[in-house]
């Protein structure tokens, strides 16, 4: 349990936070909140870090206007039309860039109330205790802690076949930027970023295509999760590559010339106007001077930590995308509060039982502790309960009846292990499985849970209903 007690231990610490997204300020806020003295050392003019600068939010604000596009397009099914939308790109990257600021210099504004010290610019090392400190303003000097907590997170990786020096080449960031509407566009890698984004340009009007090396969309993800929004995505986007590699990129006049290589390729030379490398993410732990520590970092670049996310340097801690997967904003600002706690001296250990991840394309897929993959991957017994939405008169209400709602529970001890959610507000909805899997609930206490009617949320009491072969809005004949 955790204590935000303050002691005499930690009012003395001076502490230094290398960082300042989610984790980072999540692990200041705290530490400042302990009674520590704390800075953070970030490039940016405020805290928020890739998350909500160039992450996140801005991507969640664009999703947004996306879905509000397709729902204007679909109220045709329900006698509604409205002309086809105009696209004011100032205007909307204005107002992306608006929720960044709002946010962001939210963030600024309680780091002064905390008197937390906020110094813009990039922190490198000369010993455990000692940052060297370049500030934004050109200025150098040296700073010293008494603890060190690294929370520098991750970057887009790069493929070197792929990388052309163009601005019809992007990345994650730059396709954010929105600068312009491609005709065409291409995605590489069907993970969540890719799809996220795709879906973001397929709705301003972007004929997109996507190619993903393995067998299907969303590698790792439960395949029956995966399926609603496949279908659906073969709607919106032009094609789907799957077991399909990109041999090579070349620029030429009119776009670039993308060749690709497989089994299933039909046309293996295309031209596309842009195109986005979305192949997963790389942690930021090459730090200048950190090999004047005892910091190890791993063979995949993570930075080894312990539960209480202390490195094998005992005054320096590492939290958030730089320490391992998942690389999920909401991991790293929970190991962030971990860090602070464990600095003060509470006793305390980052080891959750689940950690939700979200997928916030349309629809949504959320999943949570044990997936129905893994435990195929184990060979470990479980039964799995689908409450499918075509059931649930909330979801014909809004005529998204695609949506499942699936619970994987332990055969003989009823235990909830894992939740997965495809559909609408997925992301919204999936914390009712963390909390069930964390307060170790069995499938009775969630089907005996009363949950609001006509709701979406419904659909995980009737899925713990469905375990029971008595969901009232599905029949299993008896055998």
């Amino acid at each position: 349990m955790r204590s935000v007690v303050k002691n005499s231990m930690s009012s003395n610490l001076r502490i230094a936070l290398i960082g300042g997204g989610p984790g980072g300020y999540a692990a200041a806020f705290l530490a400042a909140d302990l009674g520590m003295q704390v800075t953070i050392i970030d490039p940016e003019l405020n805290p928020g870090g890739v998350c909500l600068y160039r992450g996140c939010i801005p991507s969640k604000s664009l999703l947004h206007v996306a879905k509000l596009i397709d729902e204007s397009r679909h109220a045709r099914n329900w006698g509604i039309e409205y002309a086809d939308p105009k696209i004011n790109l100032d205007q909307l990257r204005a107002w992306k860039e608006g929720v960044v600021k709002k946010l962001t210099g939210g963030l600024g504004q309680l780091s002064k109330q905390r008197k937390v010290e906020y110094v813009q610019g990039l922190a490198s090392f000369e010993n455990s205790n000692t940052l060297r400190v370049k500030r934004s303003t050109g200025n150098e000097e040296s700073l010293s802690f008494d603890r060190i907590i690294i929370a520098t997170g991750s970057r887009p990786a790069v493929i070197p076949a792929l990388k052309l020096d163009t601005p019809r080449m992007m990345d994650s960031t730059s396709a954010l930027n929105l600068a312009d509407v491609p005709a065409s566009l291409l995605v590489i890698g069907g993970g969540y970023i890719g799809l996220e984004l795709g879906t973001v340009y397929a709705a301003l009007g972007s004929k997109v295509s996507v190619v993903e090396m393995l067998p299907g969309l969303l590698p790792g993800a439960d395949r029956d999760l995966v399926l609603p929004l496949h279908k659906r995505m073969e709607k919106i986007f032009a094609v789907i590559m799957l077991n399909t590699t990109v041999a090579a990129v070349k620029e030429e006049t009119n776009g670039i010339r993308v060749t690709f290589d497989g089994p299933e390729v039909k046309e293996r030379e295309q031209v596309f106007d842009k195109v986005l490398v979305s192949v997963g993410r790389k942690p930021n732990s090459e730090i200048a001077g950190l090999d004047k520590t005892q910091v190890r970092i791993g063979p995949k670049g993570f930075i080894q930590v312990n539960k209480q996310l202390q490195t094998e340097d005992p005054v320096i801690y590492a939290i958030g995308d730089v320490v391992g997967e998942p690389m999920l904003a909401h991991k790293a600002s929970h190991e962030g509060r971990t860090a602070a706690e464990a600095i003060a001296g509470h006793k305390v250990a980052f080891e959750p039982n689940a950690i939700p991840a979200v997928v916030f394309t349309d629809p949504e897929i959320a999943w949570c502790g044990l997936s129905e993959t893994q435990a195929q991957k184990d060979n470990r017994e479980v039964k799995v309960a689908r409450f499918p939405w075509a059931a649930s008169g909330r979801a014909m209400t809004i005529d998204r009846t695609e949506g499942m709602t699936k619970l994987i529970v332990d055969p003989k001890t009823e235990r909830v292990l894992g939740v997965g959610i495809v559909g609408v507000s997925a992301g919204e909805m999936i914390s009712e499985g963390v909390l069930a899997i964390e307060m170790g609930a069995v499938a009775q206490d969630v089907a005996l849970t009363i949950h609001p009617h006509p709701t979406l949320s419904e659909t995980v009491m009737e899925s713990a209903e469905v375990f029971f072969g008595t969901s009232t809005h599905t029949y299993r004949p008896k055998r």
